[in-house]
């Protein structure tokens, strides 16, 4: 900074309030970019977080980067952070809650400014450092049993509900699901098909009912169980995107066709279901403004803006109609 002031004869005052984002005048901010270039002169942001207490750094805690879904949160909470002058700090806790444990002591040391969360674990104990140090925490997609937190996601139970009941239009009664009863999203979406099926006055068969971690491999296996079953269901609620891949590949590998033989309904209209064929009754949530009203949220904390009571807020989900069920007779 005194080279720039020793280059421009401006003061330091005047260099520092330019270089934190102030107002100078026209003629002096163009003495001050002039310099600066031919100087090589860079901020050093470390040394500045110091002194201002802000790293301009927000942590995302990602529950598996390998899932497209996360994938896709994770480019639209990059997008929106950038708006506003903020890097993200991406963690991947490999659905395990120990490395999520310790991805959380690390971003609470590296001084992150907030920290955005697509939690593995049902409960909030984790974040506990956190909490310590002062750190605002938005959730996004899953919540927590035990602990309220800032959260955006969707009515997981809703969705789910909403998915059955046009099978049940369809005049569909042997129909199963494929959801995580280890995760918050695939523990509610198994009520919502609960609530579905005992309103339209049906036994809830437990063996439709297969559960197991979202993942193309789970999907895989139980949609191969269901359809080897004796009392094969004539269709099937996949209860996310990787677990709909998952169902398909066994559907495609099998003798079966959809919907001839089986009909399917998954979450998420994500990239590849736009070219396989036939086209996909879908749960499609609005994934894009979830992520910038979590970004809101946490700059709003950050800025220690509005009410401090915990905000959870639920979108609504549309569905993508298509030609993967069929009108039983």
């Amino acid at each position: 900074m005194r080279d720039v002031k020793n280059k421009t004869g401006l003061s330091l005052a005047t260099i520092s309030k330019y270089l934190n984002g102030g107002n100078v005048l026209p003629e002096n901010k163009i003495l001050i970019e002039e310099a600066i270039k031919e100087l090589h002169y860079e901020v050093n942001e470390l040394a500045r977080g110091l002194v201002k207490n802000k790293t301009k750094i927000v942590g995302v805690m990602v529950h598996d980067i390998e899932c497209y879904f996360s994938g896709k949160l994770l480019h639209y909470i990059g997008q929106e952070l950038r708006k506003y002058g903020y890097a993200t700090m991406i963690c991947d806790s490999c659905n395990d809650e120990n490395i999520e444990k310790e991805n959380l002591k690390f971003l609470v040391s590296r001084r992150v400014d907030g920290i955005i969360v697509l939690p593995v674990s049902m409960e909030g104990g984790f974040l506990k450092p956190a909490k310590q140090a002062k750190i605002p925490i938005v959730l996004v997609d899953r919540s927590f049993q035990d602990e309220e937190f800032d959260c955006v996601g969707i009515d997981n139970k809703i969705a789910a509900y909403r998915a059955v009941k046009i099978l049940l239009e369809h005049n569909h009664k042997d129909i199963a699901v494929i959801a995580s009863d280890v995760e918050y999203t695939g523990v509610e979406r198994i009520k919502g098909y609960e609530d579905a099926m005992r309103q339209a006055g049906l036994e809830i068969k437990e063996e439709y009912i297969k559960k197991g971690r979202h993942s193309t491999e789970v999907g895989y296996e139980k949609m191969k169980e269901l359809l080897a079953s004796p009392n094969r269901p004539t269709a099937v609620l996949m209860g996310n995107y990787d677990t709909m891949m998952g169902g398909v590949l066994a559907v495609n590998e099998s003798e079966l066709s959809c919907p001839e033989d089986i009909s399917l309904i998954g979450f998420d209209a994500l990239m590849i279901t736009g070219v396989v064929r036939p086209s996909w009754y879908m749960v499609v949530q609005p994934m894009e403004k979830m992520c910038k009203k979590a970004v809101e949220l946490l700059l709003n904390r950050i800025e220690k803006k509005g009410d401090e009571s915990p905000i959870k807020m639920c979108f609504g989900t549309k569905m993508q109609e298509g030609e993967s069920v069929r009108m039983l007779e």
